[in-house]
């Protein structure tokens, strides 16, 4: 586009929109009548936990020896909480001594589960459309923030991880992936944010 007004137009009105969507969908779910908020997290602590977050993804790429992509990692407050399935024990103090190297982390949860027996394409196949059953489910549920909800499924081994509000999230969040199709166990990872 050679026309600058016509940019700073087009700019400005797709930021707009992306500020009105963004506070349209912030504000859709009720608010409980108990307050059950999580304790505030500044932006500037958001910011420095999606940095660490970043930094320690990045770092398990750099090592050939741990299965990085099998690994997901949420941080909060400097809390570092790796999940998922990993090969062996190995792979999983490696992982966990990586995250630790990492400037900015105060803490390593780790939530990693030792992967049983080898899945075949079929149950890889079966494990995604699992995993995405689940992760509807939980989107629609309105009782729960399912933005801090990792899920990962292997042999039909659902992981549900991250940083909830309560308990009560907790609960409703195991409920629902207990309730879909093809689902054999639940791992229950979660934490109650601090």
């Amino acid at each position: 586009m050679n026309n600058p007004l016509g940019l700073r137009i087009l700019t400005t009105t797709t930021t707009v929109a992306g500020v009105m969507t963004i506070s349209v969908v912030a504000c859709s779910k009720p608010v409980d009548a108990v307050n059950t908020s999580p304790p505030s997290v500044t932006i500037g602590t958001t910011v420095d936990d999606s940095v660490i977050t970043t930094k320690v993804k990045s770092a398990l790429l750099d090592h050939i020896d741990v299965k990085s992509f099998d690994i997901k990692v949420e941080t909060r407050k400097g809390e570092v909480m790796l999940s998922g399935f990993v090969a062996n024990q190995a792979q999983v103090d490696r992982a966990v001594n990586i995250a630790k190297s990492i400037e900015g982390v105060q803490s390593v949860d780790n939530k990693l589960t030792l992967k049983e027996g080898v899945a075949s394409v079929g149950n890889k196949i079966d494990d995604g459309v699992v995993t995405a059953k689940v992760k509807s489910a939980l989107l629609a549920d309105v009782s729960i923030n399912s933005a801090d909800i990792m899920v990962v499924t292997r042999k039909g081994e659902v992981q549900l991880s991250g940083f909830v509000n309560n308990q009560g999230q907790i609960d409703r969040a195991v409920e629902v992936a207990r309730g879909i199709e093809g689902v054999t166990k639940i791992g229950n990872n979660m934490s109650i944010k601090k």
